[in-house]
């Protein structure tokens, strides 16, 4: 199964069956927070959810479209980080993540995007990393603006959240930059 160590006690897992109970339960938890930000919590009632969710991703990282992996904090599953799409036409991945709220301010988040910024620049030859969120999202867009990211534009009416329409901010970053900050 793939894997990458961020750091120690932190590691990205390729998603496995295995995670579905993990997923719903902290879904379970804390849906209304979750659903603030993503469309699919106040669907996820069941580990069948999560299973066809699973097997999809698993298919779409087969066929190299995506990488969908569970974020394991010391062992745990605290959320999911992806290349939500690979474009290896435009040499572009997009990276889309959801954190437990009882993990946030540990730098899970910070510390897994740089890791996948490291694998889409290095591994998979990619030229540029691009993540959205919702406008109003301030802890994913500060991610994004830690990690060197440039605020590309506002997309407006991007997205219906569980009956809010909201805009996205969207962040881009090149690998020429990126080279020029590892650089050193």
């Amino acid at each position: 199964m793939f894997s990458l160590e961020v750091e120690k006690g932190l590691e990205l897992a390729l998603v496995h069956p295995k995670f579905a109970k993990a997923y719903l339960q902290i879904v379970t938890q804390q849906r209304d927070y979750l659903g603030q930000w993503l469309a699919w919590p106040p669907h996820a009632h069941s580990e069948d959810f999560f299973l066809t969710f699973i097997k999809q991703a698993l298919h779409d990282y087969a066929d190299g479209k995506s990488l969908s992996c569970a974020m394991l904090f010391e062992g745990e599953v605290v959320g999911n980080i992806s290349f939500n799409t690979i474009d290896h036409s435009l040499k572009r991945v997009e990276i889309g993540y959801w954190l437990s709220k009882d993990y946030q301010k540990k730098g899970i988040v910070t510390k897994s995007v740089a890791k996948l910024i490291e694998l889409a620049f290095t591994d998979l030859d990619m030229e540029k990393v691009q993540i959205s969120a919702a406008e109003e999202n301030q802890s994913s867009r500060s991610v994004c603006e830690r990690l060197g990211f440039t605020l590309e534009g506002i997309i407006t009416r991007k997205e219906n959240l569980n009956g809010k329409v909201v805009d996205h901010a969207v962040y881009g970053l090149n690998r020429a930059n990126w080279l020029m900050d590892h650089d050193n």
